[in-house]
C-alpha cells in the first residue's frame, strides 16, 4: 500500500513543485518552508523556527537574515524580554503566499474536474484522514521544546546578557542527518512538497 500511495502521490507532487517553481525567483526553498511555518506561528521565536524547520540555530539565523533583507519577514523584541526575538511575516511574504496557493490551486482544479465525483469524495476523505493521522504521529514524536529568554540568540562572543557560552549547546542542536547542507528542513505542518507536504509538521 505504501508503494502504491507513494506512486500515485507523484503527479501530486509534481504539481505542488510546479507551482512552487513560480516562487523561485524570490525565495528558494528553505525559505519558503520557514515562511509558511512563521505563517502558522505568528511570532515564533528563532529556537522554535530552527526546530521546526530542523536546522542548526545557526543556519536559522542566517537563513531568518536573507528573509528580512528580502522583505519577506519582519523581527521584533519579545514582549517581556527584548532578547527574545519574534518573526512576522510583512506584506509581502503574504502576498507571495497567496499568488503560490492560487496557482497551485488552479492546477489541482483542472485534475480535480476531469475526475468522477465519486474518486474526487474518495480522494479528499482518504487525503483528510491520512493527514489527520500523519499530524498526529508527528506531534507524538517530536514535541517542540520550551522557550528560554536566551533562546533567540547563536552562541557567540556577542550573545546578549553577557552569559557565558555553553559549549555543547551546538552540539546538541536539532539538527542530525547525513545531509551536508546546513539548511536541511522538514516539511512545514500543512504543506508540500518544496516547502510544503500534509504529513509533517500550510502555498
Amino acid at each position: 500500500m505504501a508503494a502504491a500511495v507513494d506512486a500515485a502521490a507523484a503527479a501530486l507532487l509534481g504539481i505542488w513543485e510546479s507551482a512552487r517553481e513560480g516562487t523561485a525567483n524570490r525565495v528558494s526553498g528553505a525559505q519558503l518552508r520557514a515562511v509558511m511555518v512563521v505563517e502558522q506561528y505568528d511570532g515564533i521565536n528563532l529556537r522554535r523556527l530552527a526546530t521546526r524547520l530542523d536546522m542548526l540555530l545557526s543556519s536559522a539565523s542566517r537563513l531568518c537574515d536573507r528573509l528580512v533583507a528580502a522583505g519577506m519577514l519582519e523581527r521584533e523584541p519579545g514582549r517581556f524580554d527584548r532578547r527574545e526575538i519574534s518573526l512576522h511575516l510583512t506584506p509581502e511574504a503574504r502576498r507571495l503566499l497567496a499568488e503560490l496557493r492560487a496557482d497551485r490551486q488552479a492546477k489541482l482544479a483542472a485534475v480535480l474536474t476531469a475526475m468522477s465525483p465519486v474518486g474526487r469524495d474518495a480522494l479528499l476523505r482518504g487525503i483528510s484522514e491520512f493527514d489527520e493521522v500523519a499530524r498526529r504521529q508527528q506531534s507524538r514524536n517530536a514535541p517542540v521544546p520550551g522557550d528560554s529568554p536566551e533562546a533567540d540568540w547563536p552562541d557567540g562572543p556577542d550573545r546578549p546578557g553577557g552569559r557565558p557560552v555553553d559549549a555543547g549547546r551546538q552540539a546538541r542542536a536539532p539538527w542530525t542527518g547525513p545531509s551536508s547542507h546546513p539548511e536541511r528542513a522538514v516539511a512545514p505542518t500543512r504543506e508540500w512538497p518544496a516547502g510544503d507536504p500534509p504529513v509533517a509538521r500550510t502555498a
